[in-house]
């Protein structure tokens, strides 16, 4: 009896144990999901262009140089990728860091330890990217634009080194909204924004993980890396009140200048998925 009483803990056990192992035989990660996620994003900025370009003559040309009557860079007291306060670098500080979240609807089919698929996602963020330039004058130019929300869809190929637990890597296509800003401290030019909240295609590529809890309910983690090539915006600048010697006015009456269309951003975030 007493050897009876002893075995009833591991009986129980077993009798627990037998469906699961015999559930994680089984695909775990096969079928439809919908799922949500939330994160936060970060602006990757280049070092090898300016923050700012202009095209001096309108020609969509943006590698120019403003230069003044002397033929002088009135642009060398430089430019910041990120958000600046006045006239001069000393102000400029980094890009903030943006919250997003999304939801999501895939399939996945899983063929013995490799599970491959696609998905749909909507995405709302508060991603921002700023950039300064500072003429001799002194003054400031400054350009903000953030990603209001988008739209993509990704591949997904993974494997499952665990029965419930798959890595994957992820890309696809994104087309996107952006807002964009700007305000300048020079108030003698006149700078008229064009082309202000178009929507853009880019991409993403990452990778992720995630585990198979109980049910049908999986958590994970994922990275993306987002690229929008955000060449549609730009500012016109005219005369306004300024001479006719005025640099931006001296190659063809008028300058377009723009932010560096470049439009970068790691994310990284929690995944929710419920699946059929």
């Amino acid at each position: 009896m007493r050897r009876i009483l002893v075995a009833l803990p591991f009986l129980a056990m077993a009798t627990y144990a037998a469906p699961a192992l015999a559930q994680d035989d089984e695909p775990q990660f096969n079928g439809p999901y919908i799922g949500v996620t939330a994160g936060q994003g970060s602006a990757k900025d280049r070092t090898d262009v300016n923050s700012v370009q202009f095209d001096t003559n309108r020609d969509g040309d943006y590698s120019e140089n403003v230069n003044n009557a002397l033929g002088a860079n009135a642009f060398a007291p430089g430019f910041c990728a990120g958000q600046a306060s006045g006239n001069a670098p000393g102000n400029c500080a980094g890009d903030d860091k943006g919250v997003q979240y999304s939801v999501r609807a895939g399939l996945d089919v899983q063929s013995g330890s490799v599970v491959f698929g696609g998905l749909v996602e909507f995405d709302k963020s508060e991603m921002t990217d700023y950039a300064s330039a500072f003429s001799s004058t002194p003054a400031g130019y400054h350009f903000s634009r953030e990603l209001d929300y988008s739209l993509s869809a990704r591949g997904r190929l993974g494997v499952t080194p665990m029965p419930r637990v798959l890595l994957y890597g992820t890309g696809g296509v994104s087309y996107a909204r952006i807002n964009h800003g700007f305000t300048t401290t020079n108030t003698a030019n006149t700078f008229t924004p064009t082309n202000d909240d178009d929507m853009i295609w880019g991409w993403q590529a990452g990778a992720g993980a995630e585990f198979k809890l109980g049910g049908n309910l999986s958590l994970g983690v994922e990275y993306l890396y987002n690229r929008y090539d955000d060449n549609k915006y730009l500012v016109a600048v005219g005369q306004g009140t300024a001479a006719a010697d005025n640099p931006f006015l001296l190659n063809g009456g008028g300058t377009n200048m723009r932010q560096d269309p470049r439009f970068a951003f790691d994310t990284l975030r929690a995944t929710v998925n419920l699946r059929f």
